[in-house]
């Protein structure tokens, strides 16, 4: 059984609909990513497995047990937490209140202090910006924020969209580094991202979404030499 099973998943937004029957699965400690064009269904995709958005039709599973009538705090508490698109941090916070609000649901006080230094050294740099409001920092820094503001929820699985949206090159690179340590660490992500050869490079297992189908599948480095996936996605 996989860690995470979307069963033939209908989205819509009002009479529009933005998922059309999608089936996937996440197995336990894999890194999956979604590619596709805007507007494929990729947020959409993972806005419905957070609870923000409710399938028409269908079932979305995590250990087993259907997500149905959850609500995301529920979804939260059960593992599954959200780095949204945008990064959507409290730009009003410090940084260190960001990493607080992460760990809101908890109640180990011991564990999320020492889940706090492990994120002060995974994330260096927010070590020396803990007491700088988070809004004030560079779009880099505001990315390790939400990131580390997501992993303070202790998430089996972690859901991640556009980790690298507006990033320079270099911090790009970082942003890829960081998710490889993250699995590493043990945490199963589910990825979208728009830099398709980046994200089918790292990923175990990929699948191609379009117009809110997917469209193809299979281990990520074997899509990474598809022709068709070339000539869509890798120029």
């Amino acid at each position: 059984m996989a860690l995470l099973e979307i069963d033939e998943v209908h989205v819509f937004y009002d009479n529009i609909e933005a998922l059309k029957g999608v089936s996937l699965a996440v197995e336990a400690q894999q890194i999956v990513t979604l590619v596709g064009a805007n507007g494929a269904g990729k947020t959409t995709t993972l806005r419905a497995v957070s609870g923000l958005l409710h399938p028409r039709r269908g079932e979305i599973r995590v250990d087993g047990e259907s997500l149905g009538g959850f609500a995301p705090h529920e979804i939260a508490a059960m593992g599954v937490i959200q780095v949204p698109e945008g990064r959507r941090i409290f730009a009003r916070l410090t940084v260190d209140e960001n990493l607080a609000m992460g760990a809101f649901i908890r109640r180990d006080r011991k564990e999320v202090a020492e889940d706090r230094e492990r994120m002060l050294a995974l994330f260096p740099r927010l070590k020396e910006r803990l007491k700088q409001v988070a809004g004030t920092l560079s779009g880099g820094e505001q990315q390790m924020v939400a990131t580390a503001r997501a992993l303070m929820g202790r998430p089996t699985l972690l859901l991640m969209d556009e980790p690298s949206m507006g990033l320079s090159p270099m911090m790009v690179e970082q942003v890829f580094d960081t998710i490889r340590t993250i699995n590493g660490q043990g945490v199963t992500i589910l990825l979208v991202e728009q830099n398709a050869l980046m994200a089918l490079s790292i990923a175990d297992y990929a699948y191609v979404m379009e117009s809110g189908r997917i469209v193809l599948s299979g281990p990520g480095k074997d899509l990474l030499e598809d022709e068709k996936v070339q000539r869509a996605y890798l120029g």
